[in-house]
Formats: C-alpha cells, structure tokens, sequence
C-alpha cells in the first residue's frame, strides 16, 4: 500500500471508548483512587485528557488545576476556563509565580541570559528556537533570542554552559506544577493524569520529573494528529484546536516547532511513523511534498532525539539484591 497521510487515521469514538475504559480501569481499580487531576493548559492535549477523564470518571472527580506564572499567556488561563466550563469540571487557580521566584527560577534564568547578552534586565523578553530540519544540513544548535524594552531584538547562538543553565532554571516551571498536581491528588486521593502524546513522550519533550510525571498517560500512543481527531469528536472548543501547538514558558511566544520539534506537527507525526515502519524515505517525502533527503534528515534527528530522552524516561537506577 502507497504511504500517505491518510496512516495515522483513526475512528475517534472507537479511541475514546478504549481510552475512557482505561482511565476508569487504572484509576479506580488499580491505582483505587477517587479522581483525576490534571494541569490545565490551554492546549489541545490537557484538553482531550480532561475531557477523556471526564467521560471516564465523571465531570465532578476531573480537577483541572490552572497553573500560570509570569511568562504566561494570558490566552492559556482564558481557554482552559473555557475548556473548563464546557465540559463542566471544577477548577482550581493555582498562581505559580510567588514558587517560582522563591526557587529563584526567574533569577536564574537571567542569569543564563546575561551570559550572551549582558544588558539583558527587567522589561526584556527571551526564547529559545532551533533551525528547520528543512533547511539543509545544520548544526542543531540553539539561539537564543531576546527583545528589549523598545522591541529592539538580537539573536545569538548560545554557549552549551549558557543553554544548560537556562533550560535547568526554566524546568523548575514544570516540576512546581506537578508538584502542585500531586498536592492535590494526595488531598483528594485522586491520581494525576498525565497530558504527553505519543511524539513527545518518543522525542523527549518533557521534562524528568515535571510533566513527564504522572500516574497514568492516556494519551502517549497517540500521535499529535490522532490527539487533534479526537479533540474535535470530543467536542473541544474551535479556538483550543486551531492554536498553534505552543510551549508557553518563555516571556516571548513561540511554537514547539521552533522550539523543539523543527518540522510542523503533522509532518512530524508521519515521519515518526515512517521512520518506525520502516517506510523508505522517497515515500514519505513523496506523501509529504518534500525531498528524501529531507526526510533521511528528520530521521537522523529522531534517533538522536531518541538517546537523549532514554535518560529522561529512566527509572532509577537499584543496586541487585542490595
């Protein structure tokens, strides 16, 4: 059969069926919990989990937990009130900032910054972007980008020093929040549902004991694509599943394309299945409009990607019979 994107097409009231009998299964008889919670972002993933959870458990034992923090977007608090509000769950306004800057998350990140850029300060903005996987042969090395006060922006590549620094500083953003999520699910003795799909949990797009954590990820055999099927059987509100997939951690906006993945997420989500079927690449650059030497460089990145998140979803490492 000819490759085309038609793959990855699924019956999306024969996913969710399967999908709330396993949140119903896993919650209430084997983990023997009362609930789900789960963070809340504005995103098409916590959406179609809340709204699974809901199906599963019931509306009323679905928390969703709304976590901003001062680089939010305020359009991520305003949709998942939104999404909140359709499904009818409860909610629960967790601010994050005054954690953050305890934890000197803030501090920290400037610091990083101020190795690149010395004048960085109060009133700039940052983010971090990787080039295409399109556009050649590249180093895959991050820039850094800031904008100051007067909209004037600079953009530089960054020290592996500078980067470390930065991301270790901007991860405490996702582990403050699944701590408050495991607050929560020890008070209610709910579990915590966790939101990755299937392309970020294969690619590491999490962070290690942030939202990479969880008592049950519903959603992590789905590809993004299959995930944006369901939000729309599920009814998930229009502006949720036509919004950019967005990272939303820094004080600049920016995509999970140019953050992370390097390619849109359908085009990614193909890839990754062609890669792992072991479909030629002339096929899928055929399917996809893009050149096979395109597509060997996405699988070369996959695999890369790959070794490093074999040490982000690690178990700890046990001494044998000690």
């Amino acid at each position: 059969m000819t490759f085309s994107r038609h793959v990855l097409a699924i019956d999306p009231r024969a996913v969710t069926e399967q999908i709330v009998e396993f949140i119903r299964t896993s919650v209430r008889d084997v983990l023997r919990r009362k609930g789900a919670v789960l963070g809340l972002s504005g995103g098409v993933d916590s959406s179609v989990v809340a709204a699974l959870s809901a199906r599963a458990l019931g509306p009323e034992q679905t928390l969703g937990l709304l976590m901003p923090e001062r680089d939010s977007s305020p359009d991520s608090l305003r949709l998942a009130r939104q999404l909140a509000e359709v499904l009818g769950i409860p909610t629960l306004l967790e601010d994050a900032e005054p954690i953050l800057a305890a934890a000197g998350c803030y501090r920290r990140q400037e610091e990083a910054v101020r190795r690149v850029f010395p004048e960085f300060g109060p009133g700039y903005r940052l983010r971090l972007t990787l080039p295409s996987l399109l556009d050649g042969d590249r180093l895959s090395v991050t820039r850094l980008n800031i904008e100051s006060p007067t909209g004037v922006q600079q953009s530089a590549r960054m020290s592996s020093t500078a980067y470390l620094e930065l991301v270790a500083a901007t991860n405490f953003k996702q582990r403050v929040r699944k701590m408050l999520e495991y607050h929560h699910a020890d008070r209610l003795r709910y579990a915590v549902a966790g939101t990755p799909n299937r392309l970020e949990l294969d690619q590491g797009f999490f962070v290690k004991q942030g939202d990479g954590a969880s008592d049950l990820k519903p959603i992590a055999h789905l590809y993004k694509t299959q995930v944006y099927a369901l939000a729309e059987y599920l009814g998930v509100p229009d502006e949720i599943r036509s919004r950019p997939p967005t990272t939303d951690t820094f004080s600049m906006a920016q995509t999970q394309e140019e953050f992370f993945f390097c390619l849109p997420y359908d085009k990614m989500d193909l890839c990754l299945y062609g890669h792992d079927h072991q479909i030629a690449p002339v096929e899928v650059g055929a399917a996809l409009g893009l050149a096979a030497e395109q597509i060997e460089r996405v699988y070369r990145d996959i695999e890369q990607k790959r070794r490093v998140a074999q040490y982000l979803r690690a178990e700890p490492l046990l001494l044998a019979g000690g």
